[in-house]
């Protein structure tokens, strides 16, 4: 076997909008309202392997807007991208998919949740920046927690 065989390989192999959907439950009403919506983000990360080597990693993410108890709008988009790994070091690999690769997925959802909420008629949202190493981290303390709280109900005996 040569080296060539074992060097690390990380490669985009594609990127793509998987879902993309919008509600405006309360159009044509939500265009007359003269305040400004309160606007709430939800964020999610995903990892799934395809093949040997092969994983798709998703972001989705879910944006509401509101006016006073309504909602003006609803965009939720999930993008995706294929990412070749190979010979990456196990703990390095969940890093990778958690956190480099959402990094670069994220500038596409971010840019076409921007252009639909702008198709739909409402000013446009411009996503904040994300931090993908503070989310990973967070992630990782929740599991970690929730594994912990097993555990413990775990250890209670029912009669």
């Amino acid at each position: 076997m040569s080296d060539e065989n074992l060097q690390p390989v990380f490669q985009i192999q594609r990127v793509y909008l998987k879902d993309m959907s919008l509600e405006q439950p309360n159009s044509p009403g939500s265009f007359l309202e003269q305040e400004a919506p309160t606007i709430e983000v939800a964020l999610d990360v995903g990892a799934t392997p395809l093949q040997e080597g092969i994983f798709e990693s998703t972001v989705t993410i879910t944006v509401t807007a509101k006016i006073k108890d309504k909602v003006a709008f609803l965009v939720e988009g999930k993008q995706a991208g294929i990412f070749e790994a190979r010979n990456i070091p196990a703990d390095q690999l969940d890093p990778l998919l958690g956190i480099g690769c959402p990094n670069i997925v994220y500038p596409y959802l971010r840019a076409n949740i921007a252009d639909v909420i702008t198709r739909a008629g409402f000013p446009p949202v411009h996503l904040a920046e994300i931090n993908f190493e503070v989310f990973y981290q967070q992630r990782l303390q929740a599991i970690a927690e929730q594994q912990q709280a097993g555990v413990a109900e775990g250890t209670t005996t029912v009669q």
